[in-house]
């Protein structure tokens, strides 16, 4: 017991409590810069985005379904899947635009 409370007491020259600190913060601004920060830049684009749909915009919902836009409201589009076949679906299930994957393709 007693040595539990040796070691647990500060030693005689206390101390900087920034030096304790100091990895603490390092493990935080990591974290912000590596990974917080481009998570954001990319909910941020995909925000804008999303909000430029237009008709006629070809597209990929999150559910993997290719299509092209003929309808754009508020809160959903209108996309056509196949010849006459339209579904309606939340712009929140709009992932991005194909031609990012004609580039990868080739």
């Amino acid at each position: 017991m007693n040595q539990l409370l040796v070691l647990l007491q500060a030693p005689a020259g206390a101390s900087n409590p920034l030096t304790s600190l100091l990895p603490l913060v390092l493990i935080i601004v990591v974290f912000y810069f590596f990974m917080i920060r481009p998570q954001v830049k990319r909910q941020k684009e995909l925000k804008n985005y999303r909000a430029s749909l237009q008709k006629g915009d070809k597209i990929i919902t999150t559910g993997g379904m290719y299509g092209k836009i003929t309808d754009v409201k508020e809160t959903t589009v209108t996309i056509e899947i196949a010849e006459n076949v339209r579904i309606r679906v939340d712009k929140a299930a709009v992932l991005k635009d194909p031609s990012d994957l004609e580039t990868v393709q080739k």
